[in-house]
């Protein structure tokens, strides 16, 4: 596994509202099927509603050691990868919460926790191409 971080998702509760937070900041974004992505240099920042990004990655939502609400993605270049790196996190301790399959948005993804419960999504996702070095731009939408 590449030591980088492709995007970090916030589960929101109201994405209007963050997306003007966001946007006053300056982090100008495009909204597509109630989704908020904002290019943030060689990684990509993500506003989603909380309670879809806990069931997209199976995670317990309930008390002090549940779902925090972010999730910290690894994009990859292959479905075989995203299969190594769950295997791999899996055997160094692990908790695959979600095993890896395809996803409604084209790609293929499963979801893990690390021993400390830090929520993890390894994904290959044929839209957000990476460059040589891994990081990752944004495409354009067509809409903001």
């Amino acid at each position: 596994m590449e030591p980088r971080v492709s995007l970090i998702t916030l589960g929101v509760a109201d994405l209007a509202r963050a997306r003007e937070f966001y946007e006053q900041l300056g982090w100008a974004g495009q909204e597509v099927e109630e989704t908020v992505f904002v290019q943030a240099g060689g990684l990509a920042l993500v506003l989603w509603s909380r309670e879809k990004l806990a069931a997209d990655g199976a995670f317990a939502d309930a008390g002090a050691d549940g779902f925090g609400g972010i999730v910290l993605a690894h994009n990859v270049r292959s479905n075989q990868e995203v299969d190594e790196i769950v295997a791999a996190a899996e055997a160094a301790g692990a908790t695959v919460t979600k095993s890896p399959a395809a996803t409604f948005y084209g790609g293929y993804a499963g979801y893990f926790t690390d021993p400390d419960g830090h929520a993890w999504e390894i994904a290959h996702n044929p839209g957000f191409a990476l460059a040589e070095d891994g990081s990752i731009a944004i495409p354009d939408f067509g809409q903001s």
